[in-house]
Formats: structure tokens, C-alpha cells, sequence
């Protein structure tokens, strides 16, 4: 009886750490790909970002190259030469 109940414990000893790795992340906090991160260097670079020029603006340069894509794909966003609304007649 006691043998049973030692190797019970053990098995949920060992078993519990099992459980803990098999969820499933819910919370939108996955880890992202070498692939997402090569593609979002792309898109950035596209933008204007040179990593090679930018040691001294670092920080500004590519705050700047992501501020132009989220521009782009903002809603509602005025477009170049453009206006919105109506005309003044007088």
C-alpha cells in the first residue's frame, strides 16, 4: 500500500511539469519567427531605414521608418495633395 502511494506521487511529480509546457499561449504573447523579424526589417528598410548609416540616429531613424508605415496603414489618413471636405463657395 505504501509502495502504491510513494509511486503515485512520483508519477504526478513527474507528470505535472508536462502539463505546465503543453499549454497553449493565449495571451498574444507567443514568440515571434526569424521569418517575422527578417520581413519586418524589410518592410522598415523599405520605409527608409538603412541599419548600416544609422549608428548615430538610431533610435530616431527607425522610430522614423515606423511612424511612415503605421502612416500608411493608418485609417482615415489624409492622403498627399488632397483635401477632405467640401469647397467654400462665396
Amino acid at each position: 500500500m505504501k509502495a502504491s502511494i510513494c509511486a503515485t506521487i512520483a508519477a504526478a511529480v513527474i507528470a505535472i511539469p508536462s502539463f505546465a509546457f503543453a499549454q497553449a499561449d493565449t495571451s498574444g504573447n507567443a514568440p515571434i519567427t526569424r521569418a517575422q523579424v527578417r520581413a519586418d526589417l524589410v518592410r522598415v528598410e523599405q520605409a527608409g531605414y538603412n541599419p548600416a548609416s544609422s549608428d548615430i540616429n538610431y533610435p530616431a531613424d527607425i522610430q522614423a521608418a515606423e511612424a511612415k508605415l503605421n502612416a500608411d496603414h493608418a485609417y482615415g489618413g489624409v492622403s498627399n495633395g488632397s483635401a477632405n471636405g467640401a469647397a467654400v463657395q462665396n
